[in-house]
């Protein structure tokens, strides 16, 4: 879900107790030394896909840009958002209104697309885009930040195949098939089914990406539609954002995911990102339900996906609790080469493996 408190989070937050990286390598060149690789599955910075609309504060993604290189963040899947449009924010979450005319889909695409890059030159002193797994080492090196783009919903693909490919040309190394409006790729968590897991056209754009070498997020999509997924997929999957199910008055079970639905993904030697939402009473519970994730499914299988500015309440605000996290995550046992993983070595795998 969005967030019913704050859907344009723009400003840092102030974090005095926000720990330094807990161990740096340190450079023989004279530069400043690095920390740790990092990646964020999952990220609006500034909420870029609003542009022009009541509320929206200019510049926005700066800000968030500013605090992923304070917080050391190495790189994150800047992501479009299909249905921007066909969503709206209500008190208790998001709700679902119309669907798009003919042609409406890509010129959405074309909006958000032409904002995310113009807003990624402007900050070009703290950012680039990226395309390949070696810029994500760029972005540690040069301690800006790689931004890879990704694609939460598949309308704008319109119902094309072809449109893939076109959208690799332009950069997108990354979609998420289902988001919140029924899908013509199959079936997702918040929404009743409609084509018993993953859809023929579904089926078709799982193989097109794994022959473009796009990475398939099934975030949001339904236990049915990420068995499909797992069944035909040729290269690891992701679940960029996610929570493991507790007890049901905690926890809104449509956007949790079950040990044996976390255990597809992984099967693939894909990456889940753990979700820091509001469902997490407190930034240590976050930590104890990563660790929680970790134990189910393997340390080599789980990230961090943020959905920062988008995210319900979040419990992790603020990239400089990255080092915060990282520390928490040893404190319940990780080993500090394991926490590295977590924070980022694992998506480096899945990068080089599937986008190259």
């Amino acid at each position: 879900m969005l967030s019913r408190r704050q859907f344009l989070h723009t400003g840092l937050v102030a974090s005095a107790g926000a720990a330094l990286w807990p161990r740096h390598r340190l450079s023989l060149d004279g530069e400043q030394p690095r920390s740790p690789l990092s990646f964020d599955l999952h990220t609006h910075p500034g909420a870029f896909f609003n542009a022009g609309k009541t509320g929206y504060v200019a510049d926005s993604l700066r800000g968030t840009v500013t605090g992923m290189r304070r917080g050391r963040l190495s790189g994150a899947f800047f992501s479009l958002v299909g249905d921007a449009p066909l969503i709206e924010l209500t008190p208790t979450g998001v709700k679902t209104r119309g669907r798009y005319a003919p042609g409406e889909a890509r010129a959405e695409y074309t909006r958000q697309l032409t904002l995310l890059k113009r807003q990624l030159a402007a900050v070009s002193d703290s950012a680039f885009m990226a395309t390949t797994a070696a810029d994500l080492r760029r972005g540690q090196r040069e301690q800006r930040v790689a931004a890879f783009i990704g694609c939460e919903g598949g309308e704008f693909l319109d119902g094309d195949v072809d449109r893939l490919d076109l959208m690799y040309a332009d950069g997108l190394r990354s979609l998420q098939i289902v988001h919140y409006v029924p899908s013509a790729l199959g079936d997702l968590q918040t929404q009743p089914p409609q084509h018993n897991g993953l859809s023929a056209f579904g089926k078709d754009v799982v193989k097109r990406c794994n022959a473009k070498r796009v990475l398939v997020d099934v975030a949001h999509a339904s236990f049915a539609t990420v068995r499909d997924v797992v069944a035909i997929t040729t290269a690891p999957v992701i679940l960029s954002h996610s929570i493991l199910s507790l007890d049901a008055d905690r926890l809104l079970a449509a956007r949790s995911i079950s040990v044996e639905h976390a255990k597809l993904v992984a099967g693939t030697g894909g990456v889940i990102g753990a979700w820091p939402s509001g469902f997490n009473r407190s930034f240590d519970e976050f930590a104890d339900n990563t660790k929680r994730l970790v134990d189910v499914i393997g340390v080599d299988h789980v990230g961090l996906g943020t959905d920062m500015d988008g995210n319900l309440e979040p419990v992790f605000a603020d990239y400089q609790q990255l080092g915060t996290w990282a520390d928490a995550l040893v404190k319940r046992g990780l080993s500090r080469s394991d926490a590295d993983k977590v924070l980022g070595g694992n998506m480096l795998r899945v990068l080089q493996q599937v986008i190259g």
